[in-house]
């Protein structure tokens, strides 16, 4: 009679549990623990059969990376379609340098370090950062791991280390190029509330379009929304019920923005383009069914993901590799807003 998987264990003094992720090639145990337990049940007999496959399983031949998703203060980085096929990509990525992938949320809080030292368990080879809401000095805990990192969606020019980023400064300088060569009217700016690098780097596209078209960057009225639809929709209602004038056309610095504007532009009997022109940023499902559909920058989210982990298998290879900044094109989609 074949070994059951709890002799398994109670043999290896190990957990069931360890010994079920281990013989069904599941994330959660070490490469070396998985390899002991195979071995011991090739030479004890265990029927592979039991979890639906002829043969062992497979053996990971890398480990397993961490992908960590930092909260400073979850007005940007939330369950949005964005984040969704980022980490898509990043699990396509991972498939294909034959890793694990863990996913972990981590909110901005007291003793990182501590926090860090008891997420991060030894069958880590290497972490991806989304940095999306992150300062300089919150990268620092990190760094102290002296594990290969890549950090994901922000840059820092004072701190080396390796970054995968959007372009930024160039799907901003394009959105902003087409509204001014369609409107032929000095642009205005829906500006996010909340300060990220990246709706600052969005910001420098969109002035710098503004000067290389001949026109004055005081003369672009900015009006500060909450980088969310419903807050951006409330905000929006607020400015037009307070008598603000609008500009002829507007860049958003992402889709919810621009989506929560033009809501309230058209509740309150602006038609879009015809009246008011707005261009987001993001590409996301919602600027496809909204009325009118959205003008948008697209970001290749999936592309920036599998990027990413590439670059950190070559981390985890080459430890003495030159730190890189990798910038993802984007593009812009002309839909009926713009």
């Amino acid at each position: 009679m074949s070994v059951t998987a709890k002799q398994l264990a109670q043999f290896l003094n190990l957990s069931e549990a360890a010994v079920s992720m281990a013989l069904n090639n599941k994330p959660g145990v070490s490469t070396a623990t998985r390899k002991r337990v195979i071995a011991a049940a090739r030479e004890s007999g265990y029927d592979f059969s039991r979890i639906n496959e002829n043969t062992a399983p497979s053996l990971p031949s890398q480990g397993t990376l961490y992908f960590i998703i930092y909260r400073k203060h979850g007005a940007v980085v939330a369950d949005t379609p964005f984040f969704s096929q980022l980490t898509q990509g990043i699990d396509s990525g991972c498939k294909k340098h034959h890793y694990y992938m863990h996913v972990f949320y981590l909110d901005e809080g007291k003793n990182m370090e501590k926090q860090l030292r008891d997420l991060v368990h030894f069958d880590c080879r290497g972490i991806l950062l989304l940095g999306t809401e992150m300062h300089e000095n919150d990268l620092v805990p990190f760094q102290n791991l002296k594990l290969p990192l890549v950090v994901l969606d922000t840059y820092f020019e004072t701190v080396e280390a390796d970054y995968v980023l959007i372009n930024n400064v160039q799907g901003a300088y394009l959105a902003t190029s087409h509204l001014i060569s369609c409107c032929k009217s000095q642009p205005g700016y829906l500006r996010s509330s909340y300060a990220i690098n990246n709706f600052g780097e969005r910001a420098d596209g969109f002035y710098k379009a503004v000067r290389l078209h001949g026109l004055s960057t005081s003369n672009s009225r900015v009006h500060l929304l909450s980088p969310s639809l419903e807050g951006a929709y409330a905000d929006m209602l607020a400015l037009l019920d307070a008598g603000e004038d609008l500009c002829r056309c507007y860049f958003a610095d992402n889709d919810l923005i621009a989506c929560g504007a033009v809501k309230a532009m058209r509740e309150r009997g602006l038609q879009i383009p015809q009246d008011v022109a707005v261009i987001g940023f993001d590409n996301m499902p919602v600027s496809t069914y909204m009325e009118p559909a959205l003008t948008t920058v697209n970001v290749p989210k999936q592309h920036m993901g599998e990027a990413a982990v590439r670059r950190l298998a070559q981390l985890i290879e080459d430890r003495d590799s030159s730190p890189m900044k990798l910038e993802i094109s984007t593009s812009l989609v002309l839909r009926d807003s713009a």
